[in-house]
């Protein structure tokens, strides 16, 4: 994994959920909003703090998240 740089922590925004910058703009929010079908372009409109490498890191965070992440699924009849 390359090091992230503006993916952070803090208890004391929104929880500790990793954000962009320090700011109340978290990672799920930026994937969330992609997987609607909101491109890029849109997204820095509608948010015009947020920064193009901003979005590109949280979903390079949410794709390495999810690898790292192995839940077994169970069936509902086990």
């Amino acid at each position: 994994m390359i090091p992230l740089t503006r993916i952070t922590f803090n208890s004391d925004i929104i929880e500790g959920k990793p954000c962009i910058r320090g700011m109340r703009v978290t990672v799920g929010m930026i994937v969330g909003l992609v997987a609607s079908g909101q491109t890029k372009e849109e997204i820095l409109k509608l948010y015009s703090y947020l920064e193009t490498k901003d979005i590109d890191e949280a979903l390079a965070y949410a794709a390495w998240r999810v690898e790292e992440i192995d839940v077994p699924l169970v069936s509902a009849s086990a």
